[in-house]
């Protein structure tokens, strides 16, 4: 009987031992194994922070456009925690849909359907814009209404919305708590695991600020110049046109999707429709003259966020480029640039067959292949 007892006991003493000398270690493994069974994350986080982003980024006429708070700065780790909350289901109401769903990486962080499908079916009223780049948004100007002032305020309210992921803040709150993997991701951000929505606001935040896209053929290009109004000696002859297009008076393009950013500074009324159904920013600040105005979003990767507009009418950018150029419609608050002077009448540009393939061919070499496929950007969820 004692062989027996001191096989057995002795073990569990050891254990006893073990639970109450390294307590605090035995919780960091736990931690990290259930990180490694949920998360394909790289033993050391991926740099978010020290982006190359091109001096001429900074040199535009508005050089305060980085919308970074000072109380809210990109961290390796926090922009770590903000990719798993981006890609993670659990953020909707029945575990179907994530930030993702909507902002797909292969498709510039846009969605291919006109529009998107929420937790439990229902279709948003409007197309996911692109997020990439919305570091360079203007405070105040965030959605396609602009509701939301900062990204911060943006981040949440998807995930609030419900049609789209039908969570309140406090049931959002409950659900990260109960995910094994979150204590320890936020430990390394905050130095605790509590979790809360100006947290989970945060790390979103610094995710999506650290979707810049700077490697396109446009942007070798451009560094290769003074200014980009220079043709780019790494440019076709119908790519330079197109530039062309963009930057002068025939095309006109660059005075709404202004700087190398290619980002409006203010909500417009593009021409759509003569009657207008949906307001826009009108519907938000209750005032006729902002009616049917919409933000004017990044034109970068726009090759991979068809389709166009608030509502995903136009499938091609073919089709973008003759709306601008003959059919702009006339309302009562149709931008300024697009009109024919001083009159209502709708501007025409009347450009050449040529002309249009040009402006097609520029508007491609803002496509960032490498942000498309760069890994640190993508699902870190192993079953996805």
């Amino acid at each position: 009987m004692k062989k027996y007892f001191l096989i057995i006991v002795f073990p569990l003493f050891l254990l006893i031992a073990c639970e109450e000398l390294n307590s605090s270690e035995e919780e960091e493994i736990i931690s990290t194994i259930n990180l490694s069974e949920y998360l394909d994350l790289p033993s050391s986080t991926y740099n978010y922070t020290d982006i190359d982003i091109p001096d001429f980024f900074n040199l535009q006429p508005n050089t305060e456009q980085d919308n970074t708070p000072n109380d809210n700065q990109i961290t390796d780790q926090g922009a770590t925690l903000g990719r798993v909350l981006f890609y993670d289901k659990v953020l909707s109401a029945n575990n179907t849909i994530s930030c993702s769903s909507c902002h797909l990486q292969e498709a510039g962080f846009s969605d291919p359907e006109r529009f998107s499908i929420g937790f439990e079916g229902g279709l948003t009223g409007r197309n996911s814009m692109g997020i990439s780049n919305a570091r360079y948004y203007q405070n105040g100007h965030f959605f396609w209404d602009e509701r939301a002032e900062t990204l911060e305020e943006q981040v949440l309210m998807p995930i609030q919305d419900e049609i789209e992921m039908g969570l309140s803040l406090s049931e959002l709150v409950s659900k990260v708590e109960g995910q094994l993997y979150y204590p320890v991701l936020f430990e390394q951000v905050y130095g605790d695991d509590e979790v809360t929505p100006d947290r989970i606001s945060e790390a979103l935040a610094q995710f999506v600020r650290s979707i810049v896209s700077y490697q396109s053929k446009y942007d070798v290009g451009r560094a290769q110049v003074n200014d980009p109004n220079q043709d780019f000696p790494n440019y076709s002859d119908i790519e330079n046109l197109g530039k062309d297009v963009f930057f002068s008076g025939r095309g006109d393009c660059s005075r709404c999707h202004t700087s190398d950013l290619f980002v409006g500074d203010e909500a417009r009324n593009n021409g759509l429709d003569d009657v207008l159904t949906d307001l826009g920013l009108g519907a938000i600040t209750g005032r006729a003259n902002d009616n049917g105005k919409f933000k004017v979003g990044s034109l970068r990767n726009i090759e991979l966020t068809a389709p166009y507009m608030h509502y995903g009418r136009f499938k091609t950018l073919e089709e973008v480029v003759n709306h601008y150029d003959s059919g702009v419609q006339a309302s009562a608050t149709l931008d300024n640039r697009l009109r024919q002077g001083n009159s209502n009448n709708p501007r025409r540009l009347n450009l050449s067959n040529q002309e249009k393939v040009a402006l097609v061919a520029f508007m491609k070499t803002l496509t960032d292949t490498e942000l498309a496929n760069d890994e640190k950007f993508s699902s870190p969820f192993k079953d996805n």
